[in-house]
Order: C-alpha cells, then structure tokens, then sequence
C-alpha cells in the first residue's frame, strides 16, 4: 500500500498539485532511499500471515467496507498505480482515482460497471468516435440504449434528452443508468454546459451520475467537479502523459461513485501496468509547466491563422465567437487548451495538401504531447462515423484537427505557413 502522506500543508498554505507531484504517496525510507519510486515488477504480493492475507481478500471482494488493507495481486494494483493515482486525485481535486491499460478501457469498464439491461445512457455528441461506437453497437447487444443531444445544447434540450431517456428507461424497465458528455467535444471543441447538465439532472434524475470526458482540457484547464460533475474520465496518454509514448486511462471521483468500477476493473484486469504508471508518475511533475508552454504556443498560432485567406474559420476555444458558447467558456474554463479544429477552404483534397506539406507538426492522431500533431478526423479517429452522422456533428472534410506541442511558436507559425501555401 502506498504511504498517505500528510504533507499537504505548510503552515496554513495548502500546497499546489505541481509541488504534490514530487513526493505525494511516496516514502523514500520504503525502497532503500530511492528518491523516485521503482517499478514494482511483480505479479504477486506476500501477506505477513494468512490471517492477513484473509482480511486483504476481503477488502478486494466487497465482502467487508473500506476496501484492500495491502497488496495482493497485481491484477488489483500495486504500489507504483496507488501512487498515480494518489496524485492523479489531487489535480482533480477528487476523493479517489482509477487507472486503466487506456482511455477506453476506463471508458468502457464505466458504461459496464453502470450499466444493465433495459437501462438507458443520455449522452452529449459528438463523442469520440470508439465511445459512441460502443455505446450504439457493443452496449445495444446487451439491451442498453441511449439518447443523444448536440454539445452546444441550451437547458430546455438538456431537459428533454433526459426526460427522453428517462421514458425509454421506463419503458424498458431499466433505469437512466448515466449522464456521459464530452467537453470540448472531439473533433470540433464544442462545450457541453456542465451546470446546466447537472441542474437537468437535480430536477429529472437526481440518481443518475454525470460522467465526462476532460481529456480535450484537464487536468489544468477545466474542473467539472466544480460544476456538478460525479466522475471525469481520462485518456491519460494525451496530456497527463504527454510525450507520446504511453497508453493509458483514468477515472477521478468520489470514491462511492468508482467502487463499483474498481470492482469490475479487478474482474476483467483493465488496470494499467507497473511501468506505464510509473511513465505517468515521471509525465505528472512536468503536466502544468507542458500544459503552459502548449497553451501559449497554441494562442500565438492561432493569432496567425485566424485570417489567413486559406482558412475558412477556426474552432479555437480562446476565440469563440458563439455568445452560448463564450459564456460555457468563462464559466467552465481556466484556458481555451492547445487542441482545436482548422478548417481548410476547400474539401478533403485541400485538407490532405495541407497535412502533406507540414515539416515540423507530424501527422499522426493522439493529442496532448510534446510535438506538435495534425490529423484529418473524417478519413481517421472519426472513419467509422455514418456520413450523416458526421454531417450532422460538424465534422466535415475541410476539418483538420491540430494539436500544439512545445515547439518554438515562430517555428510552428513558419510551417503553417508553407504548408497552406501548398493549398
């Protein structure tokens, strides 16, 4: 088990997530002086007596509360993913987090531990597209069913997707099982009103929890919990990560919500491996100085292409020009990120010229890394998508998805510029 460090203060000041990250959960004394914690190579873990060793079961099959007193089986968790996600908890400012082999092992080890039979799940769109395509096919196999509403939704459609869902559930004799969103929706950077979500949820279905996928802004420049959220969700291999060479997910939330989860997770061993946790545990001391430096890059490219004669528009969270949007935005957010959407003028053909021509942005999917990435989402992360269902979401074939690394601003703008020249 991990150590619970109580050096969260200092005096009457409240240590920052970026100080926490270098020693939270981590006794030296434990691992022979290693100031870093190691890699704990292990399938299994001994118990000092068998006494012991009952008590850990236990604990790791519900049968008593307060869950696992030690370490049993690496299956469960081990000591370097209770360190990650000791820390990971505290950028969220969460009870308690969970951590998966990737994002969609977290996402779907959820939507199965929340949901069964006859149940309904009401969810924002567009979602990544491996998540929608789980949910309509692979969920639709088990007799779960689901009601969608745009991103950009006002309070009265809120209210009637879930007064929607909450009938079909009826109907089913299921329940409305989860609330799942995604903010900034992906590709497009559409927001999802969180509080208006949660308010819709006060007054419909105050059981039902709110999930969301943060990927796109946390864990530095939106907090959801604050407004009403019960559960965010990562893909820990974008930011949190960071370099592109990791795959991992998460969970952060009160922990009555992610008990089942964990319970399921034990089951079918979606947990992420010693060694990818401790990459994590490395990525997490730099997250919030990345997270910046990306940031401020990302706002000096897109100054530059804001006017471009090539670009048709931007879907760049610091200029939002949709009054809905702008207020979504002051209300949610503590930065518009590094990720947007450029839509190239023209179609698919323009779109790929431009991809073709970049030399210093790679063109790859993933987001959040140190590099800076552009793809194409319709011909890729979004292929699977009906056509209609693509038109219907924005996401067209002049839409080019960029995400900002930790290049030299000048250097980014310079490539941007040559590869629209080839237009």
């Amino acid at each position: 088990m991990t150590v619970k460090s109580e050096r969260r203060t200092i005096g009457d000041r409240t240590l920052r997530p970026s100080t926490l990250m270098m020693g939270l959960g981590y006794d030296p004394a434990l691992s022979e002086g290693s100031l870093k914690p190691p890699i704990f190579l292990t399938s299994t873990f001994t118990f000092p007596s068998a006494a012991a060793g009952k008590r850990f079961f236990e604990g790791i099959t519900g049968k008593r509360p307060g869950g696992a007193e030690g370490l049993v089986y690496s299956r469960f968790g081990g000591p370097d993913q209770e360190i990650l996600e000791d820390r990971l908890a505290v950028w969220d400012e969460a009870e308690d987090a969970l951590v998966f082999s990737s994002g969609m092992a977290a996402i779907t080890t959820l939507l199965l531990a929340s949901c069964g039979t006859g149940d309904v799940i009401v969810h924002s769109g567009p979602l990544y597209a491996a998540t929608e395509g789980f949910i309509a096919r692979n969920l639709a196999r088990l007799g779960i069913s689901y009601v969608d509403f745009p991103a950009g939704a006002d309070r009265a459609a809120i209210d009637a997707a879930l007064a929607r869902g909450a009938a079909l559930a009826k109907a089913q004799g299921g329940r409305l099982a989860l609330i799942f969103l995604e903010s900034p929706a992906n590709p497009t950077n559409a927001l999802v009103d969180i509080e208006a979500v949660a308010a819709a949820r006060a007054a419909l279905a105050p059981e039902t929890p709110i999930a969301i996928d943060n990927t796109f802004l946390g864990p530095l420049w939106q907090h959801p919990l604050r407004h009403g959220a019960d559960i965010l969700v990562y893909s820990l291999t974008k930011y949190a990560g960071g370099h592109s060479d990791l795959v991992a997910g998460g969970l952060s939330g009160a922990r009555h919500r992610l008990d089942p989860v964990r319970m399921l997770r034990n089951t079918i061993g979606t947990i992420c491996d010693p060694h990818t946790a401790w990459m994590l545990l490395r990525s997490l001391e730099t997250v919030e100085l990345r997270m910046t430096r990306a940031g401020a890059n990302a706002a000096k490219v897109c100054a530059f292409l804001k006017d471009h004669p090539k670009v048709e528009r931007l879907g760049y969270l610091g200029m939002i020009e949709d009054a809905q949007q702008a207020d979504i935005f002051r209300r949610h957010c503590h930065g518009a990120g590094s990720t947007f959407s450029l839509f190239v003028r023209g179609g698919e053909a323009e779109s790929f010229r431009f991809l073709d021509a970049l030399k210093i942005a790679k063109l790859a999917v993933s987001l959040g890394g140190t590099e800076t990435l552009a793809s194409h989402p319709a011909a890729m992360t979004h292929l699977s998508v009906p056509d209609a269902r693509k038109a219907q979401l924005g996401i067209t074939d002049n839409l080019v998805r960029i995400s900002i690394g930790i290049e030299d601003a000048d250097d980014l703008i310079a490539d941007f510029e040559q590869a629209l020249a080839a237009v």
